[in-house]
């Protein structure tokens, strides 16, 4: 080989060895001077999760601005996987339970297994739900038996070596855990709004329950509890169920997120299960921040970033009065007590529970509707077990959601059809003689309450003469009994947000239809006269009596009920939506609507509700209902509205085995009483009626 081109090979050889080494060692001391202190970071650091920020639920407020749900600053008993060493859970939480116990805590145990051997699935109804989703949950058969339950979670997670019941505590919480989403994204609240006292028993303990820790968050707060808690409703978590059917989304670090309805949520959040929580939870739904936690190799947490702030959600402002609302639930259940007290069996002495209702009749702004027996939201959690088993089912709404017979309620609408049809005139008379003539020959001789002899509408109406509308409903026919029960509101939603019961109007179709009538399900001609007084297979909900007598007193508009007056920002600064009344139906019959009114108006001053308003002040019109049951007793059924003159509200009240409309017609006195004599008082603290408090 040539020399020469031998060592020129050599030199580029070299050269070419000193150029990668040169590189070599710019770059080792890139590493080692430049970027060294990002580079062991970098290796320390072992992962970055990022937590959510809850943000502040909005806030449920009166027409006038007075809280019916509100947030405080409380302390909840936060569980944080993140902080957690691997496989210490059980032994955290039994821990934890230890000193929850200790001072006296509850916390969130959901699972449907008595908490005390020897364990069985809890009764009730409302239980039913939770013990099926615990049994898919596991996997089980829905025939499993709490003991197959029991060793299906023990197995789960762990547990084997606890004694029965320190297992069946520690699966409680595990199961609650899993049932929330807990991650380590994803933090469990163990306890809400502990006391102060407890904190310092947790902190000074801290090193025994890592990952444990109290944290300060916005709970429900209810100043009046006990103040319309059926309109109000409740919170709780997302369970499985409602997580599964909801379109899911997947967040930046690689957790799930659903969105239900506009609003997304991670599986442990808060959302409205009933009343204004869940009807207007779109407004009340905030949206959350984030905060970015890392930590190094040895699961130290090395640091903490807020990358996005919470923005909490939006007050509601209901068309509730809470002051008025106040006024018909003490009125109600006095009613009722008196009614216990004073009254002989069979006539009003079995009342135990009912509703009354009271709406605007020009706007349709639901302002109070109380239900008895009832409770209250403050201590609901706390108490939810022995409501679920009290007799009287206060945790019914029925205001809204019981279906009640309307009895003689009923006629104003059969006297508006009648005269609409030309069935009747305000002239025409029929005969009362105590008993109805017409289907005698073949057994059947339906009577009346009284002896009325000859009397027209307006008559009828202010003695209640059943006769009379035998008569009237026997031409109208069931078709037209139909048509215009539904045009004012039988058998129809009312608009309201909240659930409802709609009802249903009598018919062939209905009576065919309903377990009731399995023995006799053929519509026959006696079945018309009985529907005409309100009897038969209607029903209808309390709501639905009183928008029903506000569409009559406003001269035949039919309202679209509403709870929702407006929204607006957290900080009641901006208007976020503002209602505007809206006429749901018109019955364009004024005529014959004004003859129905002077019927009422005369039922007030010297008819079946005389006793209560001959002497009133404000001219009321009203009518009275008594409804059988079907076991012996009667409901109690009493709707009015006033001023007569010019209708502002309208008012329904329904007494389970009441007996007597009449008898219940002092709760809608007690209720004029408060929105017509005492409204100055109301407005006293500087925000009038229908006006939002600054």
């Amino acid at each position: 080989m040539n020399p020469k081109r031998q060592s020129l090979r050599a030199a580029l050889l070299l050269t070419l060895l000193s150029v990668v080494l040169a590189l070599y060692c710019l770059r080792l001391m890139q590493m080692q001077v430049v970027d060294g202190e990002k580079i062991m970071a970098e290796i320390e650091r072992g992962s970055t999760t990022e937590q959510v920020i809850k943000a502040a639920r909005g806030e449920i407020l009166d027409r006038n601005g007075r809280p019916l749900a509100s947030n405080t600053i409380g302390r909840d008993v936060v569980i944080n996987q993140a902080y957690m060493e691997r496989g210490t859970t059980n032994q955290t939480i039994l821990r934890l339970i230890g000193i929850m116990e200790e001072a006296n805590e509850d916390w969130i145990d959901n699972l449907p297994i008595t908490e005390q051997e020897p364990f069985a699935f809890k009764e009730g109804d409302v239980y039913e739900a939770s013990i099926a989703r615990l049994k898919d949950a596991l996997g089980v058969a829905q025939y499993a038996t709490v003991d197959d339950v029991m060793s299906h979670l023990i197995e789960n997670y762990g547990l084997e070596d606890l004694s029965p019941l320190d297992a069946r505590r520690v699966a409680g919480v595990r199961y609650e855990m899993d049932q929330r989403g807990f991650s380590a994204s994803v933090p469990y609240t163990f306890a809400t709004d502990i006391k102060i006292e407890t904190i310092p028993k947790i902190k000074e303990r801290s090193f025994e329950i890592p990952g444990v820790d109290v944290v300060e968050s916005t709970i429900r707060q209810y100043v009046a509890g006990d103040v319309a808690p059926h309109l109000v409703g409740t919170t709780g978590p997302i369970y499985k169920p409602q997580w599964d059917e909801a379109e899911k989304v997947k967040n930046p670090d690689n957790s799930i997120s659903a969105v239900i309805g506009e609003k997304t949520y991670q599986m442990n959040d808060q959302i409205g299960k009933s009343g204004a929580e869940l009807a207007f939870e779109g407004y009340l739904k905030g949206t959350d921040g984030t905060r970015r936690i890392t930590t190094n190799a040895a699961g130290d947490v090395i640091e903490v970033a807020e990358e996005h702030e919470p923005v909490p959600g939006n007050t509601v402002v209901t068309t509730i009065d809470s002051r008025l609302q106040k006024v018909a639930q003490d009125a109600l259940e006095s009613n009722i007590k008196m009614l216990q007290e004073t009254k002989k069996p069979g006539r009003g002495q079995e009342a135990e529970a009912g509703a009354a209702v009271v709406v605007d009749v020009n706007t349709g702004e639901l302002l109070a509707a109380a239900t008895y027996p009832s409770y209250n939201l403050a201590t609901y959690q706390r108490d939810y077990d022995q409501l679920a088993a009290t007799e009287g089912e206060p945790l019914f709404n029925r205001a809204l959601s019981a279906a009640y017979t309307p009895g003689s309620s009923f006629k104003p609408m059969v006297a508006a059809a009648a005269l609409a049809e030309g069935v009747i005139t305000p002239e025409t008379m029929y005969n009362c003689t105590h008993i109805y003539g017409r289907f005698t020959d073949v057994g059947y001789s339906p009577q009346c309450e009284g002896y009325h002899g000859m009397l027209d509408v307006v008559t009828a109406l202010r003695y209640s003469c059943n006769i009379f509308f035998y008569e009237a409903g026997y031409y109208l026919g069931i078709d037209k009994i139909d048509e215009y029960g539904a045009l004012f509101g039988f058998g129809q939603p009312t608009g309201i947000e909240l659930a409802e019961n709609i009802g249903q109007v009598a018919s062939p179709e209905v009576k065919a239809a309903s377990p009731a009538y399995a023995d006799d399900p053929a519509w026959r001609p006696g079945d018309v006269i009985q529907a005409a007084i309100g009897q038969q297979a209607t029903t209808i909900s309390p709501l639905q009596l009183a928008n029903y007598t506000a569409a009559i007193a406003n001269g035949g508009k039919r309202m679209k009920v509403t709870m929702l007056k407006s929204v607006k920002s957290y900080t009641l600064d901006e208007t976020v939506y503002e209602h505007e009344p809206e006429v749901a139906q018109l019955i364009d019959e004024p005529e014959a609507i004004k003859t129905v009114q002077e019927g009422m108006i005369a039922a007030s001053r010297i008819g079946t509700a005389a006793g209560t308003f001959a002497n009133y002040p404000i001219t009321v019109g009203s009518k009275t209902g008594t409804p059988e049951r079907g076991d012996g007793l009667c409901n109690a059924v009493f709707i009015a509205y006033a001023p007569a003159e010019d209708p502002e509200i309208a008012v329904a009240v329904v007494v389970e085995k009441g007996w007597e409309g009449y008898q219940i017609a002092p709760v809608a006195r007690e209720i004029f009483d408060a929105y017509f004599f005492t409204q100055g008082d109301a407005a006293s603290d500087g925000s009038g009626y229908g006006t939002l408090a600054p």
